[in-house]
Parts: structure tokens; C-alpha cells; sequence
């Protein structure tokens, strides 16, 4: 399972990532689209632990995804 809830993403003065709200249940197939430039890389790349989150939380499988055991 995953739960986004309020996730935001600036670097420095741009936001990449504003109030992203979404979950997707076990078993479930799920996308990301938009123009480029809206922030799916973005929220993939904080969903995998790789970049923090500026606020919001990402929980992936029920560990925060900052986790390093996720």
C-alpha cells in the first residue's frame, strides 16, 4: 500500500511537488501523468527514499518512505 498525503517537494524558491494526495491499495495497478515539468519524477524519486520530502508524508508499504529499511 501507499499513502501520499500533503507531499511537497522546493528547491530553494521553485516547488516541484505541491499538496500531492493520493493511495494506492495492495494489488493495485496505478500511473503518474502530467505535462512535463509537474513533479512525477519528483514524487517517484521521494516515494523511492531517495530525495526528502520538504513536508508531507510518502508511506510505502507501511514504513515511511525515508525510511532505510523500506
Amino acid at each position: 500500500m501507499i499513502d501520499v498525503s500533503n507531499l511537497r517537494k522546493k528547491y530553494g524558491e521553485f516547488t516541484a511537488v505541491e499538496g500531492s494526495r493520493f493511495s494506492v491499495s495492495e494489488g493495485e495497478v496505478f500511473g503518474i501523468n502530467g505535462p512535463n515539468g509537474a513533479g512525477k519524477t519528483t514524487t517517484l524519486k521521494m516515494l523511492a527514499g531517495l530525495i526528502e520530502p520538504t513536508s508531507g508524508t510518502a508511506r510505502v508499504a507501511g514504513y515511511d518512505a525515508s525510511d532505510p529499511e523500506m
